[in-house]
C-alpha cells in the first residue's frame, strides 16, 4: 500500500492510500491492506476487485464504483482525481483499491502525482 498523510493550510491531517489486492484471492490480502480497507471512510474501486475482497471493507465506509473497461469508463479520471482530493482534504481516510500492482497496469502512479501537487 502506498500513501501518506496530507493536510490542508488550515484543514485537517488526511490520507490517500492506494492499494493493490494482487490476483484478488482475500487471502492473499497484506495485513495493513486489511487495516486501511477496515478503517477507511471513503474506498474507490474499480472492476478487477471480487466482492470477497470488498466484503472486508469496514461498514463505514461509503463505497464508490470507479471501475473502467473497453469503451466504458464510469467515472472520468479527472473525476477520480477530484474525489480523491476532495475528500483527503476533508480530513477523511481515502483508499483506492485497485487489481493486481497499482503502479504497474493501473493509473496509480498519475493518481499519486496529482495528489502531490
Amino acid at each position: 500500500a502506498a500513501g501518506g498523510a496530507c493536510a490542508g493550510p488550515s484543514g485537517p491531517a488526511s490520507s490517500v492510500y492506494l492499494v493493490g489486492v494482487g490476483p484478488g484471492d482475500v487471502e492473499l490480502l497484506t495485513v495493513k491492506a486489511l487495516r486501511l480497507m477496515r478503517d477507511a471512510d471513503l474506498v474507490l474501486y474499480d472492476r478487477l476487485i471480487s466482492p470477497e475482497v470488498l466484503s472486508m471493507v469496514g461498514p463505514q465506509a461509503a463505497m464508490l464504483y470507479v471501475g473502467k473497461e473497453a469503451g466504458l469508463h464510469t467515472r472520468p479520471q479527472e473525476e477520480i482525481h477530484r474525489l480523491l482530493h476532495l475528500y483527503a482534504h476533508a480530513g477523511k481516510s481515502v483508499v483506492r483499491l485497485k487489481g493486481g500492482d497499482p503502479t504497474v497496469f493501473g493509473r496509480g502512479g498519475e493518481e499519486l502525482e496529482y495528489l502531490e501537487a
